[in-house]
């Protein structure tokens, strides 16, 4: 199994984090990893995406050139990854944010209202750990059990409280998905 992932969206979203966040996980549960950041301008508000590849096997390229997931927190990563999605691939959207009805009839679509349901937990910067949640619910890649291990080695998780309020996060992101495809 390899399974390519694009996360895109504006400087200041997390959208590097989450890519890493995946990655570590996945490191961490014995897969092959790559993980690719790439920033826009040097500034929050810049864009920003990376590329994760998880496999079971030897990884021959980090670039995803079809990637099999998208994971897009803004109209222009919309408008950007639109159509580099693999056919029969799935890209979530931040529908906070993402008003577009651009949509292709061979990619599924996913809307999770990330940054509404981080306003409802009380901490807009979970925005990011919300989607991950989202992610690992859909696709499977990683099970939230072990992204919930992860985030204490990343800054999400250095203070007792914020690990705990991450770790809510992900569940909230979990359970938006699951309750939207019942």
């Amino acid at each position: 199994m390899t399974v390519k992932t694009v996360f895109s969206g504006f400087g200041g979203q997390g959208v590097l984090l989450m890519g890493y966040l995946l990655a570590l996980t996945a490191m961490r549960q014995g897969k092959e990893v790559t993980y690719l950041p790439a920033y826009g301008a040097e500034m929050r508000g810049g864009t920003a995406n990376c590329t994760v590849v998880v496999s079971d096997g030897p990884i021959a390229s980090p670039v995803a050139s079809s990637p099999d997931y998208a994971v897009i927190m803004n109209n222009p990563s919309l408008l950007k990854y639109l159509n580099v999605v693999r056919q029969g691939g799935v890209m979530l959207l931040n529908s906070s944010l993402i008003h577009s009805e651009m949509r292709r009839a061979d990619v599924t679509f996913v809307d999770v209202p990330v940054n509404d349901l981080a306003r409802e937990l009380g901490e807009a910067r979970s925005a990011n750990v919300i989607m991950m949640g989202a992610y690992a619910q859909v696709t499977g890649v990683v099970q939230i059990e072990h992204l919930s291990e992860t985030l204490a080695e990343t800054g999400l998780g250095k203070k007792p409280e914020v690990l705990e309020l991450n770790r809510r996060a992900l569940t909230v992101g979990a359970e938006a998905v699951a309750k939207a495809t019942q």
